[in-house]
């Protein structure tokens, strides 16, 4: 008997075939085989001319979805239908949520298999899950198929309904969805926080302290009975200390004055307070809580995670992971308990098994947390894994362990301190048994390392004691405006808030970088000129699609028709076709739209108009009654955006750049300006024999107004020879790029080699011998901490003696030669390769890379040959025009 086993990737497959018996065979689906159309290509001849076609939805046929197998999957489904034929049943074995559920329908509606068909689900792909599955199967969930149909149509209905009308009215190629749009929203809600914020000030003393010759510092908080000021007390609209607060404010003038009448007078303790206190381990990691901890501790974004926690999955590491269930079957836990006792010992353990409770209502995915798979759970090490996927193991591992561990023992101290009329208070916290501490600390990468973080121990301390006071230093202290959102804090509000599904986030974050409306700076998530356009629209005409309350009711009721409770036709009916529907509120609305106001962003404390136009903000003004225009810089924030920035580029405009002088040498004017991606210098103007004249960015932090004459051309000298390499006699300069400044090795074809400059190194006045001490430093790879270490040195290539090492890569482990890349092969690990087994792997991926060259060479040829053929007919075809034109002006 042969069975035929569909699961969604190669990957899955090639796992789950090692568990399945003989007479077996999977196959793989590539996820979806059917959707909605996507384009207009897409819609079958037969609906062409039907005005719902675009929709995908045929609303008035009970919303009936037009399903369609795209192009790239045609051959996937004809390849199934084939392996169908030879097999005597049929198994579905995608994976154990809604998505998964869906695909399987779509399969069974597209192959219309003639034999048995079951419906297999597993939460994790070990060899015991595996066999269990095979021996419970059941059929197809109609109302999850159901629960996951409404979701998807309704997210086509919002999207295919509002984006048309945001093309209309703001820019092209912009797109609105039920989570996406409410997501920007949250972005620019707290960036109009952030602009409408005011600054306030206030002061304090730090002191430091000695006791028996153990030193603590200590901080004013009263001052003749009076609470100190702190940044909590002031109004963030107004700068100003809250109305009705009874609070001292001190400015500088003050504190010093109070810094010098405390001088030399004697301390007393006051009192010692000690509040001990338990902490209990979090719980297991559910789909939203690890996209924030890999976001924080990983700097992964949420696509990013989910895409190695997918990898992680197929291979049979960790459980599914797309689950809101923080549950932890009895096989996880004694696994867990096991690891426990073997690297801590039996007081590391929790006194009883420690079971954890989904809070959420709606939790309907998969029926346990993300895990470690199988009956005992591999340390990271014995898994062999390398680079994010490493790294992404470890972090479920630990936080897996941690649950079963035995809570930390902590004591908070505060001692109040006076002297004269002021009172001070130091804190300190003793870790008195480190529990769960020891394998998992929130937030920290490294465990150990965080544990003496956390202490802050004082010495012993009692009521009456007199310390010395060593230092006594003024501190000021300016509020700061609301953080932006980073991935990880935007998923934690939209799970809060009970907006979208968690499996989601990934994908709607993505997709919001993706369409501009929003751009990382650093780790957070900053809304872009467009996103506030948008969101005022739809804040002003469609409130109830951006309001978090009435989002997350629609969630509570997509959740409700998985179960039962809710129908999904007179559901879809009312929200869509209703009195109130959404298409008869966008009939009702778009005429009152007008897209001038629609691309004008409302901005508080700036004169001119900001818009959005179609190659990207500009801002607007009325100058001799005549209106003029400007570009805003690419980087440039709604909430950073200054008046003086904006007179800056109108006066740019008006009067053309600031000229801060002529070139000593060349005699070229030098300006100073603003573009599109921030200020620069520039030498000469721009004319017919000098298009491009040469231009320097301003290095960061440095101000337009701080720019002198001397350091411009100091800049436009960039980049600098400093010498020639003493082992190539090549060149070595000094320059300043996109990523800050460098030195750079300049080796013709063999290529450059770049480092960046430290902190301490003066771009102007670097050294090259400092510049080659730069260069013998190993690399350093962007973006992450240290230097980039080879994992291991296999030796040097018999052709050349340039290193072939190991490397750890974004996925998994590589040999590296020269230019040339290639990953290790499945199956080896790191520490089995030899040179002899990577020399062949390099030189048949070096012939590969010299075909595909060969290849797109001969290919450019054709097309450059192509280009100049169709550009002469072009030409002729636009004389011609001309000459027509000339002749009908003639004769008229």
């Amino acid at each position: 008997m042969s069975t035929l086993v569909i699961v969604e990737s190669p990957t899955k497959a090639k796992t789950i075939r090692n568990y399945l018996p003989s007479g077996y065979r999977v196959e793989a689906s590539m996820g979806h085989v059917r959707d909605l159309p996507r384009t207009a290509s897409e819609i079958p001849a037969a609906v062409k001319g039907e005005k719902w076609s675009s929709l995908g939805v045929n609303v008035q046929a009970e919303f009936e979805p037009l399903y369609v197998v795209p192009k790239d999957k045609k051959k996937i489904v004809k390849e199934l239908k084939e392996a169908l034929k030879n097999s005597d049943e049929l198994v579905l074995a995608t994976d154990e949520d809604r998505e998964g559920e869906s695909i399987s329908w779509h399969l069974l509606q597209l192959l219309k298999p003639k034999v048995p068909t079951k419906r297999m689900v597993f939460h994790e792909i070990t060899d015991e899950a595996i066999k269990a599955a095979l021996t419970n199967c059941r059929d197809v969930d109609q109302r999850l198929v159901r629960a996951q149909e409404t979701r998807r149509i309704l997210d086509r209905l919002v999207g295919y309904t509002l984006s048309p009308l945001l093309w209309k009215k703001i820019a092209p190629s912009l797109s609105a969805g039920r989570v996406q749009s409410v997501a920007v929203r949250l972005l620019v809600t707290r960036e109009r926080e952030r602009r409408a914020f005011r600054q306030g000030s206030y002061w304090d003393l730090k002191a430091a302290l000695s006791k028996d010759k153990s030193a603590f510092e200590s901080r004013l908080v009263t001052l003749a009975g009076k609470r100190l000021a702190t940044g909590n007390d002031f109004d963030e609209n107004t700068g100003q200390i809250v109305a009705g607060r009874d609070v001292v404010l001190l400015n500088e003038a003050e504190t010093l004055a109070l810094q010098t009448r405390l001088a030399d007078k004697t301390w007393t303790v006051a009192g010692v307070d000690e509040r001990p206190s338990t902490r209990k381990p979090a719980p297991p990691f559910i789909t939203s809580t690890l996209q924030q901890e890999a976001n924080r501790k990983l700097r992964l974004s949420a696509r990013e995670t989910m895409r190695v926690a997918q990898s992680l999955y197929e291979k049979g590491f960790i459980t599914y992971m797309r689950t809101d269930s923080v549950n932890l079957s009895q096989q996880a836990i004694a696994a867990a308990r096991g690891c426990v006792e073997d690297l801590y010992g039996k007081n590391y353990l929790s006194p009883e098994p420690r079971q954890y409770k989904t809070k959420s209502k709606g939790a309907q995915e998969a029926h346990e947390a993300i895990r470690p798979a199988g009956q005992t759970f591999r340390t990271p090490k014995e898994t062999g894994l390398q680079g994010a996927e490493s790294k992404l193991y470890e972090l479920i591992w630990k936080r897996t362990v941690a649950t079963q561990m035995a809570e930390a023992r902590q004591t908070h101290i505060t001692v109040h301190l006076e002297v004269e009329d002021a009172g001070f208070r130091s804190t300190g916290k003793r870790i008195d048994f480190p529990g769960f501490f020891r394998a998992y600390v929130e937030g920290s990468d490294d465990p150990d390392a965080a544990l003496d973080d956390q202490e802050v121990l004082l010495p012993s301390l009692k009521q009456g004691d007199t310390p010395e006071c060593t230092e006594l230093s003024p501190i000021g202290h300016e509020t700061q405006p609301p953080a932006r959102f980073t991935e990880a804090s935007l998923v934690k509000t939209l799970e809060k808030e009970g907006i979208g599904r968690p499996s989601t986030y990934a994908s709607v974050i993505g997709t919001i970088i993706d369409r501009g409306y929003a751009q990382r700076q650093a780790n957070a998530l900053v809304p872009t000129f467009t996103a506030f356009a948008v969101t005022a629209l739809l804040e002003q005409h469609f409130p109830d699609l951006v309001d978090l309350s009435f989002t997350a009711r629609m969630e509570r009721r997509l959740d409700g028709i998985s179960t039962g409770e809710v129908e999904w036709l007179p559901y879809l009916s009312d929200f869509y076709l209703g009195d109130e529907g959404l298409e008869t509120q966008v009939k009702n609305r778009q005429d009152q739209i007008d897209p001038g106001e629609a691309r004008t962003i409302d901005l508080d404390n700036l004169e001119a108009k900001v818009r959005i136009g179609r190659f990207g903000p500009y801002i607007e003004t009325e100058h001799e009654e005549k209106p003029v225009k400007a570009s805003l810089p690419k980087d440039m924030t709604p909430a950073d955006l200054t008046p003086e920035q904006i007179e800056q580029l109108l006066k740019q405009k008006l009067e053309g750049p600031q000229q801060l002088g002529s070139h000593p040498e060349k005699g070229d004017p030098i300006y100073i300006m603003l573009g599109a991606y921030g200020p620069y210098v520039q030498l000469g103007d721009v004319t017919e024999e000098n298009k491009k004249p040469k231009r320097a960015s301003l290095p960061k932090g440095v101000a337009m107004e701080s720019v002198t004459l001397e350091m411009a051309v100091e800049l436009l000298s960039l980049p600098r020879l400093l010498g020639q390499h003493p082992d190539t006699d090549c060149k070595v300069q000094v320059g300043l790029g996109r990523f800050g400044p460098y030195v750079v090795h300049d080796q013709g074809k063999e290529g450059k080699d770049y480092r960046s400059l430290k902190k301490e190194d003066d771009l102007f006045t670097i050294s090259f011998e400092r510049a080659l001490e730069l260069l013998a430093m190993p690399k350093g790879t962007r973006g992450r901490r240290g230097t980039k270490k080879a994992l291991k040195e296999l030796g040097n290539h018999p052709e050349d003696e340039a290193p072939v090492n190991i490397y750890d890569g974004p996925y998994g482990p590589y040999i590296k030669h020269n230019k040339t890349n290639v990953s290790i092969p499945e199956g080896k690990k790191v520490e089995d390769m030899t040179l002899a087994m990577a020399l062949p792997l390099l030189e048949e991926k070096a012939s590969t890379k010299g075909k595909k060259k060969t290849s797109r060479a001969k290919s450019t040829t054709k097309k450059k040959t192509t280009k100049k053929t169709t550009a002469k007919k072009t030409t002729t075809k636009k004389t011609a025009a001309k000459k027509t034109t000339a002749k009908k002006t003639t004769k008229s």
